[in-house]
């Protein structure tokens, strides 16, 4: 477990694409929990932010632009931007009676007044992604942490999927984090933070919380200032 944390009103919650959308199918069963989750924190009083990736929807359609033609990073990253967007529409859809019915998907939308009580957000252009989004609405609004809600539960020091020699980390550096993964964002990469929403954060105020988007009870235990499971890089 680590350290208990203490959120301000508005929570900024980068969730993965992984977990809207793992495989082949939409985890609609999680979303229901979901929706339920962030009602009830609705109910005490919280704001969210939430900003939609990509998930399996980008990963699928870069893989079949690719195997027809050579692809840029460019060609690619407007993939998954717009795969951004679809979850996020489909968030959108989820809290259609909370949510902003704008969803953020360029800087020109972002207000320092969050006045719904929860507002969406997608991929913006290529080059920053989802992570670097929560990341910078963050810093934008004044506020000082972004919750990264995807697949991985911790940092570790190394890939537990290649190593099984990998232990977690509780709590690192954002210069100790860079040091762990690539130094360049590539779209459809892998990683907890990746590299350029650590750039962004490297240097500044700003946290990243680490945590298993799938786990509603530990992400219920972080919210309400309890031991959770899960990294805190600052």
């Amino acid at each position: 477990m680590n350290e208990k944390y203490s959120f301000g009103g508005v929570v900024i919650v980068a969730l993965g694409g992984s977990i809207i959308h793992p495989d082949k199918k939409i985890n609609a069963a999680f979303l229901k929990e979901f929706r339920k989750f962030i009602l009830k924190w609705i109910g005490r009083g919280k704001r969210f932010v939430i900003v939609a990736g990509g998930g399996s929807v980008a990963r699928d359609y870069q893989k079949a632009a690719n195997a027809v033609i050579s692809l840029s990073y460019g060609d690619k990253d407007w993939i998954g931007i717009h795969a951004t967007r679809l979850n996020a529409h489909l968030l959108r859809t989820i809290f259609w009676k909370e949510a902003d019915p704008v969803v953020i998907d360029s800087h020109s939308k972002v207000s320092k007044k969050m006045r719904y009580p929860v507002t969406i957000a997608s991929g913006w252009r290529p080059g920053w992604s989802t992570d670097y989004i929560a990341l910078r609405l963050a810093a934008d609004c004044g506020i000082k942490e972004a919750i990264i809600a995807g697949s991985p539960a911790f940092v570790y020091t190394k890939d537990p999927k290649k190593d099984k020699s990998a232990r977690p980390i509780k709590k690192l550096s954002w210069k100790e984090y860079r040091k762990l993964i690539p130094a360049k964002w590539i779209p459809g990469a892998h990683s907890p933070v990746d590299p350029i929403g650590a750039r962004l954060a490297y240097g500044t105020e700003l946290k990243a919380i680490i945590i298993k988007g799938t786990d509603l009870k530990n992400f219920d235990r972080l919210l309400a200032g309890k031991d959770f499971r899960g990294t805190i890089i600052e």
